[in-house]
């Protein structure tokens, strides 16, 4: 790409390792008239935003007249071509993703191989997005740790695609259940990441706006159990996950959110019929 036929500025990523979703790199150019990409195919995500001016995007056999606020989104293996107007060129900015989330992603804020185009309003907000992405990129000692920026930046850069593409999104109202369900899987995560804690049942339901004597009644329709007796199965299941490693007993007990080892040992065996020991001794006898 020859630098009179193009003018940019880029970054790129020394470290894009990540699985789920890594930024390649970003940068931001201007074209000349009439200046032209592909036809081609491209391994990787491509998301250009177009800043000033016009041109042209053709993805198959579909052909988009874009201007300032459009964004165009190329994916993977989808023949694609890009030209700047003869009159008033773009100025384009672009970022270059892949991973196994991203296409998922994508989905969730409407933007699919069929529909690959957005139109976004605040584009100083959206251009100031774009320059931290590419920013990230310092090529320093921590490759790593610039990648990670990107990727955030980046995520940043795609929920303001989503809140741009709002009105073809699916409501909330329509994907999840009723508020006092969406209140009980709360809790359920809730116990399920603080078990280890001293959870007290009374400041869960006061946080979640409920009454505790109301939420233990939903809890108990929903799940079979009350959120004391959820809360002690997460934590004994915990348990017996590991007392299969080297953890002491007394380690065990406060890892799953007992102080007193005394009577973690006597809830273990009501809810096992065995001493966490025993239990121990069972497990290695089996291997």
């Amino acid at each position: 790409m020859a630098s009179e036929h193009y003018h940019f500025t880029a970054g790129f990523n020394l470290a894009p390792d990540e699985i789920d979703l890594t930024v390649l790199f970003s940068g931001e150019g201007k074209p000349v008239p009439g200046h032209k990409m592909g036809p081609s195919v491209h391994d990787y995500y491509l998301i250009h935003t177009v800043m000033d001016g016009k041109g042209v995007f053709q993805s198959g056999s579909n052909s988009h007249i874009c201007g300032t606020g459009d964004t165009f989104v190329i994916f993977p293996g989808a023949l694609f071509s890009y030209q700047a107007d003869m009159e008033q060129p773009w100025t384009y900015a672009w970022v270059a993703l892949q991973g196994e989330a991203v296409q998922q992603l994508f989905k969730e804020v409407g933007i699919t191989p069929n529909k690959p185009l957005i139109h976004l309003d605040n584009l100083i907000e959206i251009h100031n997005l774009y320059e931290h992405i590419r920013f990230s990129f310092q090529q320093s000692a921590y490759p790593r740790l610039e990648s990670l920026e990107a990727s955030g930046w980046l995520r940043l850069l795609v929920h303001k695609f989503g809140l741009a593409n709002i009105g073809s999104l699916t409501p909330k109202s329509a994907q999840l259940p009723d508020v006092i369900d969406r209140q009980i899987n709360q809790a359920i995560r809730w116990i399920s990441l603080q078990f280890h804690q001293q959870i007290s049942i009374d400041h869960m339901a006061s946080s979640l706006g409920y009454h505790r004597a109301h939420l233990s009644k939903a809890f108990k329709q929903k799940i079979g159990m009350s959120p004391k007796q959820y809360l002690l199965k997460v934590r004994m299941d915990k348990a017996k996950e590991l007392l299969g490693g080297t953890l002491t007993i007394d380690q065990v007990s406060s890892s799953v959110g007992f102080n007193d080892a005394l009577y973690f040992s006597k809830q273990f065996r009501k809810w096992s019929g065995m001493s966490p020991s025993e239990y121990r001794s069972h497990l290695r006898s089996d291997t």
